[in-house]
């Protein structure tokens, strides 16, 4: 073959291969226009093909996402309306039966290639970006701090609901509940406890210093208060769980404490307890308000004389008919769906047991 044509014809090749790419694109949907309706009303237009996480985060509807699109924390949850493609294997560790069978996915996982409609939480249209810098930070155990910080604007938030802090440097977000009492829209707290080999929890607990500035996108969540409701409420959390239930007792407070609420807060040994005083001091102010403590492995030097056991045993010893109350559980997915046991058998209906795992 003569050297002259080798290099026409590779050419050649090369365009008739391009052109085969990008007429299967444009057979699956890319490169076109896209629309994704959104809770029946708004919709928003996508060009090309992308995750329909970037896509609304485009168009400044922020889903949680604190892997950033790598489906490994399973919060930026949809569902698609008349559209019911099957999981991702990457999805099926998040995505439980009946989620699975209405048609609910992980919005990084799925490619917008077409008109779609979806549903999202209402609160989510709620969200946006903000910047926060740093005002405090106070060390409250070995291993839990409390980060305080100062908004470019105001922050409103329910009580039990969390942001999300952009750690700077590396492309990733994690997810903290606030603390903080939500009267105070320009100063959110997180308390957030040092995860050995957490990329962000590492940052909080070792880099972090007053006047550093972060990118903050909030508020998220359907766990809060319900401020409508009349029941006696039952709280229980552990370690920096704590969190979220502060922030409702500081709504209770400011409601001077209508209901009558029982907080259970456990932990291993004393110390792994804090805010012990504040939350006794409380309980001086309102009759209505009771702080229940424990531990479950007390060291001899503790010299702990008040209650001893797993959380669910205690919850379990100082209760009794709970069949109009309602809870608000915050901790790890075990101790959280052991609670649940314990409070169904003392009579609570499920749909009043309101809880955030992580």
């Amino acid at each position: 073959m003569n050297p002259i044509f080798t290099p026409i014809i590779l050419i050649g090749v090369l365009i008739v291969v391009t052109l085969i790419v990008i007429l299967i694109d444009k057979l699956l949907g890319g490169g076109g226009e896209s629309t994704i309706t959104v809770n029946k009303d708004n919709v928003i237009s996508v060009s090309g093909r992308d995750t329909a996480l970037n896509a609304l985060t485009a168009n400044k509807i922020f889903l949680p996402s604190s892997c950033g699109g790598k489906a490994t924390c399973g919060t930026c949850k949809f569902r698609l309306v008349d559209w019911h493609e099957a999981p991702k294997p990457t999805e099926l560790p998040f995505l439980n039966k009946t989620e699975i069978e209405e048609g609910v996915r992980l919005s990084c996982q799925v490619t917008v290639t077409g008109d779609m409609s979806i549903e999202v939480p209402p609160s989510v249209l709620n969200v946006k970006p903000f910047y926060g810098k740093v005002v405090e930070v106070e060390q409250l155990t070995h291993d839990i701090r409390r980060v305080k910080f100062e908004m470019n604007e105001d922050f409103p938030f329910k009580p039990g609901q969390y942001l999300q802090i952009e750690v700077p440097g590396i492309e990733t977000s994690r997810a903290y509940s606030i603390a903080s009492d939500p009267k105070d829209l320009r100063h959110p707290e997180v308390i957030i406890r040092l995860v050995p080999g957490g990329v962000a929890t590492s940052f909080v607990h070792k880099a972090m210093m007053v006047g550093d500035k972060l990118k903050i996108t909030g508020p998220f969540g359907d766990f809060f208060l319900q401020e409508t409701s009349n029941r006696p409420i039952i709280m229980i959390a552990g370690g920096s769980g704590k969190a979220p239930i502060r922030s409702i007792i500081y709504k209770l407070i400011d409601q001077e404490m209508p209901r009558k609420a029982t907080y259970f807060f456990g932990a291993r040994t004393k110390k792994d307890l804090y805010y012990t005083k504040e939350f006794k001091d409380i309980e001086k102010m309102y009759p209505n308000f009771r702080y229940i403590p424990a531990l479950s492995t007390p060291l001899p030097e503790d010299d702990w004389d008040l209650d001893i056991g797993l959380i669910t045993e205690v919850v379990a010893r100082h209760t009794d008919d709970l069949s109009g109350h309602e809870a608000y559980l915050c901790g790890s997915p075990g101790m959280i769906d052991a609670c649940i046991k314990v409070l169904k058998d003392k009579g609570m209906p499920e749909e009043h047991i309101y809880f955030d795992k992580f």
